[in-house]
């Protein structure tokens, strides 16, 4: 009997590299059927995700400062953008637009975050702040209040953003000394070098929160 060459050469390549072109095309062939079918079996069981295209729109419900508002948006677009064109909240900046300068920083429940990379989806069940959200009223809130005490700005662009993660820095240190001041507000970028004043502002909208009030 006649062997084929192609035998000897697979078994050459198994000894060579422990697996053959015919057992690797094999085991490639039942990779890929076992993947098919794995996905069959989750579509059947619906378990894939809806994927909305990026120009559909989609009902979502942001809490911002403390009221509900219910907006179509694109599954793309930025909280910022929401913010800003949508709902009119033109306090939050856009600066660089791709989370370098801090300028358009927000509260999502309490915490400091981006509002350019954030997706407004994404922020669909938690409590938004931004800055018109410090007051009370017409009356500007303890880290709005020492900003302009201390003179913790120049251009004015990124201070809205500033405020906002000295607010977040303060809802979490109530008494920080001037590294951790430093820290905190490491993410927010004044170009106009105001940071001497940044700081001080900082500190003593502390004082003004432990004391009950800006005034």
């Amino acid at each position: 009997m006649t062997r084929d060459p192609n035998d000897r050469d697979d078994q050459t390549a198994t000894n060579r590299r422990g697996l053959s072109r015919r057992g690797f095309l094999t085991t490639m062939g039942t990779g890929v059927l076992a993947g098919t079918a794995a996905s069959q079996l989750s579509a059947e069981a619906g378990e894939v995700p809806e994927v909305l295209a990026a120009d559909a729109f989609a009902k979502v419900a942001l809490s911002i400062n403390g009221r509900t508002h219910e907006v179509l948006v694109e599954p793309r677009w930025s909280l910022a953008y929401v913010l800003r064109d949508v709902l009119e909240l033109t306090g939050t900046k856009v600066g660089c637009d791709r989370g370098e300068c801090g300028a358009c920083t927000v509260l999502m429940d309490g915490v400091p975050r981006y509002a350019c990379l954030t997706l407004a989806v994404e922020a669909e069940g938690t409590a938004i702040v931004t800055v018109e959200g410090l007051m009370d009223g017409e009356d500007l809130g303890p880290v709005q209040q020492a900003f302009v005490e201390k003179d913790a700005y120049q251009c004015g662009y990124c201070t809205s953003g500033q405020i906002m993660a000295a607010e977040g820095l303060l809802r979490t240190t109530g008494d920080p000394d001037v590294e951790r001041v430093r820290h905190g507000m490491s993410g927010n970028l004044c170009r106009c070098g105001a940071y001497p004043h940044i700081v001080q502002a900082v500190q003593r909208a502390a004082e003004m929160k432990r004391a009950g009030g800006a005034s």
